[in-house]
This record gives structure tokens, C-alpha cells and sequence, in this order.
């Protein structure tokens, strides 16, 4: 059997207001949820369902009120550091090259100064930004920086990997290549899909990092549906908030590799989408409504 590299096990999230004390919010309740090692499971759901909220708690920055998370069998107790993150917002450090960002984690864990240099080097060049390490990152587009996030995520070599609706920023085109870049590197491929955002195909590249050890568990939080079908093994939809669960589990039995582009075509992509968005469509409504009832 696959291991579970992270389980949330009847998780609940409840805010108290800092405006009045005995007012209370309950973001998630009842979650249960896991992830395979090796697996891509992405969440969908209305806005302000609690996705993100399930991401903090998967990372342990934000403990559960109730339930229980475990990472890889092992109770979670501070903060996850078997996972990487990669965050909705810009999160590149501005005074630091694009080399010297994805150094830092890396320096931050104590790896010598010129083999954190070698490894964040080798990683701008499997995400195809192998002359841009010296640039700033005001000097780069969105689809550049999203790749050095991405390379600064990865160099740190983590067993899962965490990401918060990363593309959502992008324009439709650089987020396909960002897309199938993903999908690449989390396989392993070392044919290279997608072409880089200053238009030099995204190398001849490299198999998988040193040490790496395969397939990633992945656990990926977007609002688009297309997107989750496109890149996932499995697809779990929640609920409107407040107190928003899980209420639907989708499994994608697309065959990989997988172009994000070309795959929207596919009858069986297609049979899938309307199949989830029947769950998903009265959430939707719901959460809209409920948007529109706080709006002044």
C-alpha cells in the first residue's frame, strides 16, 4: 500500500473575533482528508470555503481546534518540516537576486555556502531560468518569478509539497507552462513541456534534483476546476462556508503525461468536469450569496 504522507483526521479551524471575544467563526469542521506519498490531490471549492485555512494546517502554522494531522504516521507538532510551501503571494525577498532566493532556505538549513550556490543553480535551470540568477525580482515577469518560487520550493527537497492557488495571478498562457512545468518536475520527466517566459525552450533538463526520491505528495488548493482535473490523481470538493467539509471525492483517471492544454479536450476530461461541477455548482451559488449578503 501507497504510505500517507499527510492525513487530517476530523480537523476543525474556529476564529474568535478580535472585535468581540464571544463572537466565533468556524472555518472547517469534520475534514477529513488525506494524501498518498507520490500523490497529486487537489481541493476546489467556493471562496472563503477554508482552503487555504486546511494549507496553514497542513503546514502547522495554524493548529487545529479539534482533530488530529499526521505527516507521514507521525503526529504534526509545530511546523511542517517535511513540506514545502508555496504561496498565492509573491513571497521572493526583494533584495535578493533570483540565485540568492532560492539559496536561502537552503542557507537557512545550514548547507555550505557553495553547495547551496550549486543546488539553487541547478534548479533555476530545470525551471529554465539559467541566465536569470542574477537578476532582481522587479526585474523579472510573473511567469519568472512564479519559477523561482517554484525552484525555491523544490531546492529544499520536501516530501510534500504545499501550494496555494500559485498560477492565479498568471495570465492564461504562462499558467499553462507553469502548469505542465509542475507536472513535469513533480514526475521526474526530464523532457521538458512547457517553453520559459523569455521563449528559450525550458531545457534539455535534468532528471530528478539530487536526492530527490520521486514523486512528491502534492496537495493543491485552486478555485479553477479545469486547472485540478488537468493536474491531479484526485480532486476533493468542499462545501460553502461556514463551517465548511468535504463533500465530494473525485478520482482522475486521465492517463499521464499530461499536456494541462490539450487534456481539456478529452471526453473523459469533459465527463469529469460535469460530473464535480454538478457537486460543486449549488456551493458556488451559495457562497456567492452569502459574499453578497457581507458586501456594505
Amino acid at each position: 500500500m501507497t504510505a500517507v504522507a499527510l492525513e487530517l483526521t476530523g480537523v476543525a479551524c474556529t476564529f474568535t473575533s478580535r472585535d468581540d471575544p464571544a463572537q466565533r467563526y468556524t472555518a472547517v469542521q469534520e475534514v477529513s482528508l488525506a494524501v498518498g506519498d507520490g500523490e497529486f490531490v487537489s481541493v476546489v471549492g467556493p471562496t472563503g470555503c477554508g482552503k487555504s485555512t486546511l494549507l496553514n494546517v497542513a503546514a502547522g502554522l495554524l493548529e487545529p481546534s479539534a482533530g488530529q494531522v499526521r505527516v507521514f504516521g507521525e503526529p504534526l507538532a509545530g511546523i511542517n518540516r517535511r513540506a514545502g510551501y508555496m504561496f498565492q503571494t509573491e513571497s521572493l525577498m526583494p533584495w535578493r537576486t533570483a540565485l540568492a532566493n532560492v539559496m536561502a532556505g537552503l542557507q537557512f538549513r545550514g548547507t555550505p555556502l557553495q553547495a547551496a550556490r550549486e543546488q539553487a543553480e541547478g534548479w533555476l535551470q530545470r525551471v529554465g531560468l539559467a541566465g536569470f540568477g542574477d537578476r532582481y525580482p522587479h526585474q523579472l515577469s510573473g511567469g519568472m518569478r512564479k519559477r523561482t518560487s517554484l525552484a525555491q520550493t523544490l531546492a529544499l527537497d520536501p516530501d510534500l509539497i504545499l501550494m496555494d492557488e500559485p498560477f492565479s495571478a498568471l495570465d492564461v498562457q504562462t499558467r499553462q507552462l507553469m502548469e505542465n512545468e509542475v507536472l513535469a518536475l513533480w514526475a521526474g520527466d526530464e523532457r521538458r513541456i512547457a517553453t520559459g517566459s523569455a521563449g528559450a525552450p525550458v531545457g534539455a533538463a535534468a532528471a530528478r534534483p539530487p536526492g530527490g526520491k520521486g514523486r512528491k505528495a502534492v496537495l493543491f488548493i485552486t478555485h479553477d476546476l479545469d486547472e485540478a482535473i488537468a493536474m491531479s490523481d484526485r480532486v476533493v470538493v468542499m462545501s460553502a462556508g461556514p463551517a465548511s467539509r468535504p463533500i465530494g471525492e473525485f478520482a482522475i483517471d486521465l492517463a499521464r503525461p499530461r499536456d494541462v492544454a490539450e487534456v481539456r479536450t478529452a471526453p473523459r476530461f469533459i465527463e469529469l468536469h460535469r460530473a464535480i461541477w454538478d457537486v460543486l455548482r449549488d456551493e458556488v451559488l451559495r457562497g456567492y450569496q452569502q459574499q453578497l449578503r457581507k458586501t456594505p
